[in-house]
């Protein structure tokens, strides 16, 4: 019996012994928490990004919290004493799924499916960090629970609530820069750290490892995945890219409206190691745009810096965003932007995008207010075709070569071995269907 199935049963038995207060009953409030506030679960405790998601929930009742490590887990639960404490993030939406309006999925790639689509499956609204998925065919799952469930998502790109985004975007859609050819995107971020040994090492005993591996084929435990680390090896990760890709991608996105990319090729063909992910990777991407204009996206990154920028006078740039048009350049980073030739003006915005009022927050109003699916800017939609569109950079590299990408039936048509990266296969035991 399917674990799933046997928590249905027992719920059943539940209510045949009269238990009915502890599960939802008619008229049973669409918000579950107290006054008015959202009961937000949270997967994912640890660290900045951990910290980062406690903060920006902070107005709603934190009701429960789950990590796989006590060690992360009891010193946050400490500070949030009202809210419940789990490790497993099964037992979690098991024990309390139904007093839950909304879950934010802060764990290592690999988990972010398995627990977002467990959580949607009970109506469950949700956050979740990026790449949103660890595969493309979990990014196609996570955007259709959503859509059926009609519920609110976010992708936890933060960058994206940010006024220079919205700057950007607006002189670029306004032609302050003319027709756009080409687009250049790095950064100076390297995964890859020290491999895994043959070592037996002990696991902590504050660690529950078999939970951590989740539905990864399992190995032994190594204090080298720890610490960002996994993002290093294919199994939990897609290295640099995987990590930072969607936060840069994600203005090129925006500005030009583009959904999936045509060709997807490595500038480097090395052979790929089968556990790893390389310490730099430049990638070309090509785009047909909607007026029928050629497009390329080359992302960078480790050591690798596009060869234009030096002319530019942008070989301080450490990271960025580079829109090259027909009328000049545009270089971003997270928070400024400059205009190419150096005295350009930038164009008056016909169409100015509002402010946000905080990429939690809109998530959170748009939950309240009952506001439509798409009523957030990183909602799966959306944010799942960024996703995709970056998970495809490693995937190339892994297949060596060149790919020609059907979106419709997500499939690399002159590539047979890109099917194996591009859909998931879990351990016995776990995978979407909990």
């Amino acid at each position: 019996m399917r674990r799933r199935d046997f928590f249905k049963k027992s719920a059943a038995a539940a209510l045949g012994l009269g238990l009915m207060g502890a599960f939802p009953v008619p008229g049973y409030s669409k918000i579950k928490g107290a006054n008015g506030k959202l009961n937000i679960a949270q997967v994912g405790v640890a660290g900045m990004q951990g910290d980062f998601h406690l903060t920006g929930s902070a107005s709603e009742n934190r009701f429960a919290l789950c990590d796989v490590d006590t060690a992360l887990l009891d010193p946050v639960c400490e500070k949030n004493p009202g809210a419940k404490r789990f490790v497993d993030w099964r037992d979690m939406l098991d024990q309390v799924g139904d007093q839950v309006d909304a879950i934010i999925v802060s764990t290592p790639d690999h988990a972010h499916a398995p627990v977002s689509c467990a959580a949607m499956r009970r109506g469950i609204h949700c956050y979740c960090e990026k790449p949103l998925a660890h595969t493309v065919s979990e990014i196609r799952a996570m955007q259709k629970l959503a859509k059926e469930k009609g519920l609110v998502t976010q992708m936890g790109t933060q960058i994206h609530a940010g006024s220079n985004y919205r700057r950007v975007v607006e002189q670029i859609r306004a032609g302050v820069i003319g027709q756009i050819s080409e687009i250049h995107v790095w950064v100076g971020t390297v995964w890859g750290g020290s491999p895994a040994s043959n070592e037996d090492i002990a696991v902590p005993k504050t660690l529950n490892w078999d939970l951590w591996i989740g539905s990864a084929p399992m190995r032994k435990y190594q204090p080298c995945y720890f610490g960002g680390n996994w993002r290093s090896f294919w199994d939990f990760g897609n290295g640099a890219m995987g990590d930072m890709a969607c936060h840069f991608m994600d203005l090129p996105f925006w500005a030009l409206g583009l959904t999936y990319p045509k060709t997807v090729e490595p500038s480097h063909i090395a052979p790929a190691d089968p556990d790893y992910a390389p310490k730099d990777l430049s990638v070309r991407y090509t785009f047909e745009q909607e007026n029928g204009y050629p497009l390329t996206l080359t992302w960078y990154d480790g050591k690798r810096r596009p060869a234009i920028l030096p002319a530019l006078g942008l070989s301080d740039k450490n990271s960025g965003v580079l829109f090259v048009g027909t009328e000049g350049a545009l270089w971003s980073n997270y928070s400024s932007h400059i205009l190419l030739p150096s005295g350009k003006e930038p164009v008056e915005s016909v169409d100015t995008i509002p402010e946000s009022i905080g990429h939690h927050a809109e998530w959170i109003e748009a939950i309240k207010t009952g506001a439509a699916i798409d009523a957030t800017t990183c909602n799966f939609e959306y944010s799942g075709r960024l996703a995709e569109t970056v998970l495809l950079g490693p995937l190339s590299y892994r297949c060596g070569g060149r790919l020609e990408y059907d979106s419709e039936k997500m499939e690399a048509t002159n590539c047979p071995k890109a099917s194996q990266y591009l859909t998931a296969v879990y351990r016995e035991g776990w995978g979407l269907d909990f």
